[in-house]
């Protein structure tokens, strides 16, 4: 057989749509953690097959925060608020060509119903793969202020990475104007999520540990390079997760598709992403 055909060039389009659906899973985590609910339906819409979000039943199932912290309930109203304007912004910029919502696996449930299958909840299935909780034991992100935050640890550092990563791939100015602001936002988002994650382990250490299996979880999915880094310990602490020249650390489309499909070899879907994501970037390809 001859040599495999050159895949075609991704365009902005391609690329924005990719952002469009890490959104979606950022827009709703934050969103039923603040109030309840997803995003409004009318921002669900568009190209591809358009799907739900499965919270899951009992223990671990996707719901409002009791928050006990209004610090920590701010910083989550606030964050709920920008996810939702990141989402109308990027599918105002995409017009008809924007992608719809695919099916979100939001869920810490021991077992969830998508379709004829029934994983476990993603965040469920992301601890114990990291040896967070144990094989038989939940991780509920909307059990309490503690777990909300360890659990937007886990979403958000991923979002930043994946911003970093498209950068390079934007042509269109106006595109690259309003990708760079989101990265600039979400990079906001995920110190204030780590400077709190650290704030609190220096009175329960079990965070610090909890966040370095996480990281070092994420870094087993996305291949063999270091793209994680986690928040440090009581004496030094790692708020910003930076490289030796101060930037902000970047994977690839498929590298992030890995981790969010919780799975390190080439898929279409898994994770928080049960039936994979809309749009052209879709295949994990392994690292």
């Amino acid at each position: 057989p001859g040599p495999s055909p050159t895949p075609p060039a991704l365009t902005d389009q391609d690329v924005l749509n990719f952002a469009l659906q890490l959104e979606y899973l950022e827009g709703n985590y934050y969103s039923y953690a603040v109030s309840g609910q997803g995003i409004p339906a009318a921002l669900q819409t568009g190209t591809g097959a358009q799907g739900n979000v499965v919270t899951g039943t009992g223990p671990g199932a996707a719901r409002q925060v009791s928050f006990t912290d209004p610090v920590v309930q701010q910083y989550a109203r606030e964050i709920a608020f920008d996810e939702i304007g990141h989402i109308t912004l990027l599918r105002g910029a995409l017009g008809s060509a924007a992608t719809a919502q695919p099916v979100i696996n939001l869920s810490g449930s021991a077992t969830v119903t998508v379709g004829n299958a029934t994983p476990v909840g993603a965040f469920t299935a992301a601890a114990r793969a990291a040896g967070v909780v144990g094989p038989n034991a939940i991780f509920d992100p909307f059990a309490n202020d503690e777990n909300f935050l360890i659990g937007s640890y886990l979403l958000t550092d991923v979002g930043v990475s994946a911003y970093r990563g498209a950068a390079r791939l934007i042509t269109n100015k106006t595109f690259l104007e309003a990708s760079a602001g989101i990265l600039a936002t979400e990079c906001y988002h995920d110190g204030v999520i780590r400077a709190e994650l650290w704030r609190r382990g220096l009175t329960v250490p079990a965070i610090y540990d909890a966040v370095a299996r996480i990281s070092a979880g994420r870094d087993a999915l996305d291949g063999s390079f270091d793209l994680d880094q986690d928040i440090g310990n009581a004496a030094v602490a790692n708020l910003v997760p930076t490289d030796p020249g101060g930037l902000v650390l970047g994977r690839t489309g498929r590298q992030v598709l890995n981790v969010v499909y919780l799975n390190p070899a080439a898929t279409q879907g898994g994770g928080f992403f049960p039936s994979g994501v809309n749009g052209t970037i879709r295949d994990s390809g392994g690292p």
